[in-house]
């Protein structure tokens, strides 16, 4: 799908930041659809469904995790992608977001070019926008029963792709690059999200948390340096050019 179809829904009650959103997603060739309340956004996408959703977590009349948990539990909606966005002091909220299903969040305030490249990194994950030729980079993990495929941007566990949320995706791929080196909570903050996000350890450890529930049998490969931080640790990895 090219990028001129894809159809954004923003659910912000603050006019201006939803005005902010509309004008650079329409910019880069979205249609975009804003929306104010929570319930009324609901209704929305079960009528007609968009392709991706950013949502704010404060809203008037339903909070946008109480949202984000409807539309993760139903079935016909369970699939769309999400972008939550929120403010800074609202850790609680994120890692709440985080494991009811979230997709991806930045925090206010925010670069509307830092959004917009969340938004299409989440949309080429999931396979709405197409794809530049691939180059063939994989890493190749655990003689090659795990498999991260950069140009796809998919984890493979013994041939079954394995659904990764951004920053999950991020974690693996930071700590696998480099397998055996630890790397601090703040190393991984850094190196997914840049440096100038301010999150605590509580976050990082919710998604290795979930990270490790997806690797399955693969999970304890992601080792707790206790003090520390995280460590990939299969030393026969390789990188494929």
């Amino acid at each position: 799908m090219s990028n001129a179809k894809i159809e954004l829904l923003i659910i912000e009650d603050e006019l201006e930041i939803a005005e902010l959103i509309e004008f650079h997603a329409e910019r880069s060739g979205m249609r975009a659809r804003k929306i104010h309340s929570g319930r009324l956004a609901l209704e929305l996408i079960r009528r007609e469904k968009p392709d991706i959703i950013v949502l704010d977590l404060m809203l008037p009349d339903l909070d946008g995790l109480e949202v984000c948990r409807r539309l993760k539990q139903d079935e016909a909606t369970r699939t769309i992608p999400i972008v939550m966005v929120t403010a800074k002091g609202e850790e609680a909220d994120v890692v709440a977001g985080i494991e009811l299903g979230a997709d991806d969040y930045v925090t206010k305030p925010f670069s509307p070019r830092v959004l917009m490249a969340r938004l299409r990194n989440v949309l080429r994950r999931g396979g709405v926008v197409e794809e530049a030729a691939p180059s063939g980079d994989r890493i190749m993990l655990l003689d090659g029963r795990l498999i991260i495929d950069l140009d796809r941007h998919e984890v493979l566990c013994d041939g079954k792709k394995i659904e990764l949320t951004l920053t999950e995706f991020g974690i693996l791929h930071y700590l696998a690059t480099r397998p055996g080196f630890v790397r601090t909570r703040d190393q991984i903050i850094g190196a997914v999200h840049g440096k100038s996000t301010v999150l605590s350890s509580r976050t990082v450890d919710v998604h290795v948390t979930a990270l490790r529930r997806k690797l399955g049998e693969f999970a304890d490969s992601v080792e707790t340096v206790r003090g520390v931080g995280y460590r990939f640790a299969d030393a026969r990895a390789s990188v494929e050019l």
